[in-house]
């Protein structure tokens, strides 16, 4: 530039640049350091990358390890015997497990488990991720036991391979299924993979159909398809294979036998799948469900084979094991079982009741069920007279309503009077006829107008005399004046062993409730053992094929009512016995105690009584409905003093034989003071006729009848409830001639 020196403006090479922000000589500057985490940073994604690494390389190596067994479970059968030893029946499905190739399986079975069961058996690799993880959440998280659906592969490992086969103190091998958890569900997942590389879809498809439980006793297509519709797998229908798909989902629930309705629900669930994929049309869907369910053995096939009538107590006995322990262990477990069951009773049961009601196309049916007072253990039950003609249950109604008990129940009201005080030796007003003016027991047309079952049954009686009597127009007024009403006979009756719904209406005393001889006789044989129940039971011990004692079925008794209240039931029971209504029923050798009891119009007609060791409870009516029991082997009218006495004195004759003779224990009558409402005068008491009311009454009747009373109202039946009977003979074709007591006394 003109006029600038150009020292002015020196160039670089001539002085050293200094930085506007540069620090000052004589300072020096630290360089920072990096974070823990900004130097190591790429470890965090490496550690899952490294987990996975290793939970694929441990599953790797388990998977390699992994064989699959080549041997099915094994299908034992369950023995049951009597309490003797003896051999009475199996309980078993098949006798071998029947392996058939899948072209002898029907397409519309294997259409039907595909489509129910798992609907991508032929896509995926054999497990159900989504299945897996959800286990993993319930064990891991939740801490429960791991649920959820599994693949027909998965089903097929944890039925066949995945468990452990245990060998047993006799030498023989059980198969064991693992415990459902993430690990035993991981360990089936890698079974399953091995088992798709293993086999193809159909062999893996026809291995499960020949393996899987299909309820009833039946392993495999082939048996399930003959147990329930006595045909081969490969002829089977839709509507038939979807009952059996319907099974699988809980084969104690779905039997298509046992429990119909439910499978019916299950079933057209089924149809509907099976629609949803294809396989049929929904129009056919729909007209399938509309059709009843399900299937049935066909006649001759039944499996259950025992003797002397003993098939109805062999099936109450497989139901009872079944609740217990399922469909699996017991028909194919290999249960050694001894029941309570006494042969030599169970046969003087059937012959008790064909001597006195022979099978005819017009007699009606009977049932008999003995227990043992001190154990509730079933010592015979006559339930009906051909398992393989009817398979219901006369001695349980299995499934029904039951039938209603008449007088019988009246014991029942009587233990809940002495519970309360009641005196068996106050006077109660018994007419003929009687208006209830309690509002409790009205009913839609008015106030309750109970009568009593014959004419001459009218006048002053003792408690005990009415009971002896069976005096309705008594038990009717008392019922309203216990401390509760209808509802302390309930409460009672449940208490004593009766465990059906029953109803607080004040018939109830006159047993207008429906009940089945089982119970009945449970809650008997609770008053014979003075107020200590135990429950019914057919077990006396289960145990493994090998005798290994594998549950404790026995039990203890619990006392539900007071010793003494018990024995003065027991005490008024006796009268009904020596000189009431069960006339009949005495027992030549020792005491006894019960109660009659006739239905309305004589539909049905009960005797239940009891020595100390044995309560026995008969029945007698028409299966197929409320049939007035009329004409019946020369009975113009069937009270349950007549023919049920009669069978159950022939019973308890050959089922006491040989065994010691027990009394029952003498009641107090102190502190029993409670009588009616209204005060009764006590008649005139004849001098053939004044015992003591701690008096013990005669157990055996008089060998010829007595005149029979007069109808005034004043009748003088004793405090002891125990007057003279009013009898007359009856002969009865194929039965010994034998007095009878007179049918209008029964009810």
């Amino acid at each position: 530039m003109d006029g600038v020196s150009s020292d002015a403006f020196p160039s670089p090479s001539d002085a050293k640049h200094v930085p506007k922000h540069a620090p000052s000589k004589g300072r020096t500057r630290t360089k920072a350091k990096k974070g823990w985490f900004r130097r190591y940073w790429w470890i965090f994604p490496l550690v899952p990358v490294v987990l996975i690494i290793g939970v694929a390389v441990a599953l790797y190596v388990s998977y390699q390890r992994i064989t699959l067994p080549e041997a099915l479970p094994p299908i034992r059968s369950t023995f049951l015997y009597d309490r003797n030893g003896d051999v009475i029946a199996s309980l078993h499905g098949s006798v071998d497990r029947t392996i058939v190739g899948l072209g002898q399986i029907s397409p519309n079975l294997q259409h039907a488990v595909i489509a129910t069961e798992d609907a991508g058996f032929y896509h995926h690799p054999g497990i159900d991720v989504k299945g897996i993880v959800s286990a993993a959440w319930t064990d891991l998280v939740k801490h429960e036991t791991v649920v959820g659906a599994s693949t027909i592969t998965q089903q097929l490992v944890k039925n066949v391979y995945a468990g452990q086969y245990v060998e047993q103190a006799d030498g023989t091998t059980e198969y064991v299924v693992p415990p459902r958890t993430i690990k035993s569900k991981i360990r089936e997942a890698l079974l399953a993979i091995k088992l798709e590389h293993s086999y193809t879809k159909d062999q893996i498809l026809a291995k499960y159909l020949n393996t899987v439980y299909f309820g009833h006793g039946a392993y495999g297509a082939e048996a399930a398809a003959q147990t329930y519709f006595g045909k081969p797998a490969s002829e089977l229908t839709v509507l038939e294979s979807a009952t059996l798909s319907a099974v699988l989902h809980a084969p104690s629930l779905y039997d298509p036998i046992d429990s119909p309705y439910d499978n019916k629900f299950r079933r057209d669930y089924s149809l509907d799948q099976m629609a949803k994929y294809g396989y049929i049309t929904q129009a056919d869907a729909d007209r399938l469900k509309a059709k009843p369910c399900c299937g049935t053995i066909p006649d001759g096939q039944a499996q259950i084979k025992a003797p002397h009538g003993s098939a109805y107590f062999v099936d109450y006995t497989r139901q009872y094991l079944m609740d217990k322990y399922g469909g699996a262990k017991v028909y194919g477990g290999g249960l050694r079982v001894t029941t309570s069951l006494d042969m030599n009773k169970q046969a003087a049961a059937l012959d008790a009741v064909n001597a006195n009601l022979p099978d005819t196309n017009y007699n009606p049916d009977a049932a008999l069920v003995s227990i043992d007072t001190h154990t509730g253990q079933i010592l015979a039950m006559v339930g009906g007279r051909n398992f393989n003609k009817s398979k219901l249950n006369l001695a349980t109604f299995q499934g029904g309503t039951g039938r209603q008990a008449g007088s019988s129940f009246k014991a029942f009201t009587l233990a809940a009077a002495m519970q309360e005080n009641f005196s068996l030796n106050a006077y109660w007003n018994g007419p003929a006829t009687i208006t209830i003016p309690d509002p409790q027991c009205n009913g839609p047309d008015g106030p309750w107008t109970p009568e009593n079952a014959g004419d001459g049954e009218a006048g002053t009686f003792t408690l005990a005399a009415a009971t002896a009597h069976s005096v309705n127009t008594v038990f009717a007024q008392l019922v309203t004046q216990l401390d509760n009403g209808p509802k302390d006979v309930v409460d009672m009756a449940h208490t004593l062993g009766i465990r059906s719904h029953l109803d607080a209406l004040c018939s109830i005393t006159l047993g207008s409730v429906a009940v089945n001889p089982l119970e009945m006789t449970n809650a008997y044989a609770t008053l014979a053992d003075r107020g200590e129940r135990f429950r019914a039971t057919p077990l006396v011990q289960v145990a493994s094929q090998s005798g290994r004692v594998i549950d404790d079925v026995s039990q203890k008794g619990k006392q539900v009512i007071d010793q003494n209240d018990a024995d003065l039931v027991t005490y008024a029971l006796r009268g009904v016995v020596t000189g009431g209504t069960g006339y009949t029923a005495a027992l030549a050798d020792r005491p006894v105690a019960g109660k009659t009891g006739t239905a309305q119009d004589n539909a049905d007609a009960w005797f239940c009584g009891y020595t100390p060791q044995i309560a026995t409870c008969v029945w007698v009516g028409y299966p197929e409905g409320a049939k007035p029991l009329l004409n019946v082997m020369g009975v113009p009218a069937v009270y349950g003093g007549t023919i049920p006495a009669a069978i159950w004195h022939d019973y308890m004759t050959e089922a006491t034989r040989g065994m010691p003779v027990q009394d029952f224990h003498t009641p107090t009558f102190v502190g029993y003071d409670r009588g009616p409402t209204v005060t009764v005068a006590s008649p005139t008491p004849s001098p053939s006729s004044t015992p003591s009311p701690s008096s013990t009454p005669s157990p055996s009747p008089s060998p010829s009848p007595s005149p029979s009373p007069s109808p005034s109202p004043s009748p003088s039946p004793s405090p002891s409830g125990t007057p003279s009977p009013t009898v007359a003979p009856v002969v009865q074709s194929g039965t010994p001639q034998r007095a009878r007591a007179h049918p209008h006394r029964h009810r």
